[in-house]
């Protein structure tokens, strides 16, 4: 009997080539099992055959998306693969949009059912959920063996052309997908019944779950920047040496404010970065990728701002909650409005680091302050709703590029800061990406 050909999907990390100085490397592919896909080809049984497994680094993939997709796509046509299947990616975030992205183009270019697994609150959720299958997994891959074997049952039925049955019953994360059925109870019934257990306190499930659209109206532009107050937010992990505040590398449960009253530029022995999701090491040499102090202050000086805050904010976006972030924002708004801060600009790095900043450029934003987002992963701060938006240079040094000399990297990062000034000073009436 012919084998269903499978070709799976993983991370660098997975593949096992290396951790985060390795994110950066090429889409490649292998034939036959590697990492996860070991088990994975135990859960899907005889009839499957994972023909290749397909590898790209985070970084590479989330700076050089279309890039990519179009090599991977190449890679894998040679194997003729009757399914595709990746990840699973948990809260990884920047991995979670490469498996929604990858999977939603082999789904359309190729023809090729495709699925793959994630946590409920990865980036790559709100940007893929009504494109493809995604089955809801755990926050880590501690979640393995229980991930594995419902990625594999939803991949047979696809597979198989079987009816998908709803999100709960074959696990799949909510697509907003609307299915006619019979019921034998008609529905002003079933809604009474609904009101009851509603009123007692019991649990229930509505047959028609209302979707949540969490979008800030854009703030008006800043008049005149020159006579303006700005102050800086990051979800880049930033912290004085020691972490006086014992900020969580990931997870984060709180934020901190640290004084840069009197410095003209952030000093590696005073700053370091705690955060857990990205290469520290350009960073631990000059915080200033993060945190543009060094252009900020001369802008300053130079009469191109009116005045900088005397402090900057600093969480770690790593996996931090949705919750939490929000939190954060809302918390930090008052502050800012208390020192008649008229702008912000708030910098992050990695996926979930994009996903923290953006909740809370929201509401920063949500109290009237103009914000500009930073970010490295673009679609994610689009998806998640932050307005206006800068493209930064790269995961591991977003505010200039290390790689080409101290001078050149201060010019990029300057250009930027202004580039972030002048989305400030620009009234938009929708999300707007200031290339």
């Amino acid at each position: 009997m012919k084998k269903i050909k499978v070709v799976h999907y993983i991370n660098n990390f997975f593949a096992g080539v290396g951790g985060e100085e390795m994110a950066h490397i090429e889409p490649e592919i292998k034939p036959g099992v590697i990492g996860p896909g070991i088990s994975l080809q135990n859960y899907l049984g005889d009839e499957y055959e994972v023909v290749a497994t397909a590898i790209c680094g985070d970084s590479y993939f989330g700076e050089n998306l279309s890039d990519a997709k179009s090599k991977i796509i190449d890679m894998i046509k040679i194997y003729e693969p009757d399914l595709f299947i990746a990840g699973p990616a948990f809260n990884a975030g920047r991995y979670g949009v490469a498996c929604g992205a990858i999977a939603k183009a082999v789904q359309d270019e190729l023809g090729i059912p495709s699925i793959t697994g994630m946590y409920i609150e990865n980036p790559g959720v709100d940007m893929y959920r009504k494109d493809i299958y995604i089955v809801e997994t755990a926050i880590s891959a501690a979640d393995m063996r229980n991930a594995l074997p419902k990625i594999s049952n939803l991949a047979k039925k696809l597979a198989n052309n079987e009816e998908i049955l709803s999100p709960i019953e074959d696990g799949y994360i909510e697509r907003g997908i609307r299915v006619n059925y019979f019921h034998e109870k008609r529905g002003s019934d079933r809604a009474v019944d609904m009101l009851l257990k509603k009123m007692a306190g019991d649990e229930y499930i509505t047959e028609y779950p209302m979707p949540v659209f969490d979008r800030v109206k854009p703030s008006m532009a800043i008049k005149d920047i020159t006579k303006s107050k700005i102050a800086v937010v990051t979800s880049g992990g930033i912290v004085p040496q020691g972490n006086p505040d014992k900020i969580e590398s990931s997870s984060a449960t709180k934020y901190g404010v640290y004084s840069i009253k009197d410095m003209s530029t952030m000093k590696p022995e005073d700053f370091m970065t705690i955060h857990g999701g990205y290469d520290r090491a350009f960073v631990l040499k000059n915080p200033n990728l993060v945190v543009p102090l060094d252009v900020l202050r001369d802008m300053e000086k130079n009469g191109e701002i009116g005045e900088l805050a005397n402090y900057f904010i600093s969480t770690t976006g790593t996996g931090t909650s949705t919750g939490n972030a929000k939190k954060f924002g809302e918390d930090l708004s008052k502050m800012l409005i208390e020192d008649k801060v008229d702008a912000v600009i708030l910098t992050s790095t990695w996926g979930t680091c994009t996903r923290c900043g953006a909740t809370m450029v929201k509401e920063i934003e949500r109290v009237g302050i103009p914000v500009v987002h930073m970010c490295t992963v673009v679609p994610i701060s689009l998806t998640i709703g932050a307005n206006r938006i800068i493209p930064a240079v790269g995961i591991p040094y977003p505010l200039g590029d290390p790689t080409l000399g101290e001078e050149t990297s201060h010019k990029i990062r300057r250009k930027l800061v202004e580039k972030a000034l002048l989305a400030l000073q620009t009234e938009i009436e929708d999300q707007t990406v200031f290339e």
